[in-house]
């Protein structure tokens, strides 16, 4: 023992189902007027009572604005200069449209610098404001769309794209950028993340918040969408995510998806999305048109036709996945060199185990090389085994290894559950549970697993403490 991790734009009015709302998709901020000319203005309404800036953008009507400083009451200032050179003074200019139109107006801020302490503070304040901003973006299309003002510094700091976009070989001198295929809600969450690191996602907006990442090459963002995505897979959108998860090439994810359909099939196939996933037998080439036919034919028409395929299950698995933890606490360090962990253990009543639960690395995100066996301790037979792998990202927790199959585990008998690993070191657990008994919260059902030593090499794997921490099974 030793202790030593092209795309295609997408349907944004998806909704995962039932999520608390721990993170809300981000909305456009209300127009805000300072008090006491400074503090913080958001913009996201379009402004239609502008002229061409200076600096290639626009700006409201009812100021000036020169090289960064505004200037107060414009329209008198102009009068006054006006009439000492012996001119006319000019017209006031218009007042500006009111706000029940769509329009929004702006006074300008002096000396917000002053009341930032910090460059996230000041990057922050320029989100989605017409302050020093050099482009404008106009983001969908029709009456959905929006016209967002932003500077060419920020985003090409922040993207690739962008970069190229702004100062590549072929970059554009235009103002004004137009965006169709991408969402105003999911562009503005792009750009809040640029401009603060902020992340504003939601089963809304998630998923066209994706698109735009990929699209903008923000591969931080990108795994946000995806593992905020991974919280919230469950039965009933698992072949939507499914879909997607191909769409935008995220394999771990379709991975997951797959299992939780696996685990789950008859909640996954009564969900709503299940009509609407993009590939089906019918279309992927496995069956012959005949059976194509004759399949449709059976679930189309009365009497129902012959099919040639078996009607029982082919798993006997119900309910839900259980899982136990036989630790109390996690440390680091433990090393592999071939050996594998070992630990034996017993139940009350018959269940089927599908997989175990495993420490990763303690030296950030790794992958693993792992082979998982169940035996027959008495006999030495190998009931059910699987050579696979996992990815790990360094914390403490644990990572699923599945089987091929489900164990079939009889009461009263011992069992040995054995994991060799070739990897980093990595987490281990400690105070570990002779006894561990799982309580079902629907039928009261109570399942006890009793933990015993495995004689021989188990690289230090003991009921105290070492690797396979959870069992993963059903009842």
């Amino acid at each position: 023992m030793r202790r030593c991790c092209p795309l295609l734009f997408v349907n944004s009015g998806w909704k995962l189902p039932a999520i608390s709302a721990s993170s809300r998709p981000l909305e456009p901020p209300p127009s805000k007027m300072a008090a006491g000319g400074n503090g913080g203005l958001s913009f996201s309404g379009v402004v239609s009572n502008s002229a061409p800036s200076n600096r290639g953008g626009t700006v409201s009507t009812s100021y000036n604005y020169s090289g960064g400083a505004a200037v107060s009451s414009p329209g008198n200032q102009s009068a006054s200069a006006a009439s000492s050179a012996g001119a006319s003074p000019p017209a006031a200019p218009p007042p500006p449209l009111p706000a029940a139109a769509g329009l929004l107006h702006r006074e300008p801020v002096y000396n917000w610098q002053a009341t930032k302490t910090t460059v996230r503070e000041r990057f922050t304040f320029l989100f989605n404001n017409e302050v020093l901003s050099d482009v404008h973006f106009l983001v969908g299309k029709g009456l959905g769309s929006q016209r967002i003002p932003a500077h060419r510094f920020v985003l090409a700091v922040g993207s690739a794209v962008f970069d190229a976009m702004f100062n590549g070989g072929m970059a554009t001198t235009s103002t004004e950028i137009e965006l169709p295929d991408v969402e105003p809600a999911a562009f503005l969450a792009l750009l809040k993340f640029l401009y603060s690191d902020e992340v504003h996602i939601g089963p809304e907006t998630v998923m066209t918040t994706l698109y735009t990442a990929k699209k903008y090459a923000v591969p931080a963002l990108e795994a946000h969408c995806v593992e905020f995505l991974k919280k919230n897979l469950r039965a009933d959108n698992a072949f939507m995510l499914l879909t997607q998860a191909r769409l935008f090439d995220e394999p771990q994810l379709a991975s997951l998806c797959l299992e939780n359909i696996d685990k789950n099939t008859s909640d996954a196939l009564n969900a709503e999305g299940f009509t609407d996933i993009d590939l089906g037998p019918a279309q992927s080439g496995i069956l012959t048109d005949r059976e194509v036919v004759s399949l449709f034919l059976h679930f189309t028409v009365n009497p129902k036709p012959r099919v040639e395929f078996i009607d029982r299950p082919r798993c006997c698995l119900r309910g839900k996945e259980c899982n136990i933890n036989r630790f109390q606490q996690v440390e680091s360090r433990w090393g592999y060199s071939g050996t594998s962990d070992r630990i034996r253990f017993s139940v009350n009543r018959r269940i089927f185990v599908v997989g175990f639960a495993l420490y990763g690395s303690i030296h950030g995100p790794t992958d693993y090389q792992v082979n998982i066996q169940i035996i027959h301790t008495d006999s030495n037979t190998v009931l059910g085994q699987n050579d696979t792998g996992f990815s790990c990202d360094g914390s403490s927790s644990t990572f699923r290894v599945m089987f091929k199959e489900p164990v079939e585990i009889l009461p009263n008998v011992n069992y040995t559950a054995c994991a060799t690993l070739k990897g980093p070191d990595s987490h281990y657990g400690t105070k570990g549970l002779r006894k561990v008994i799982h309580e079902s919260p629907t039928t009261g059902t109570k399942t006890c697993f009793t933990f015993c030593y495995a004689a021989g090499n188990n690289n230090g794997t003991s009921v105290e403490d070492g690797q396979i921490p959870e069992i993963i099974f059903y009842t």
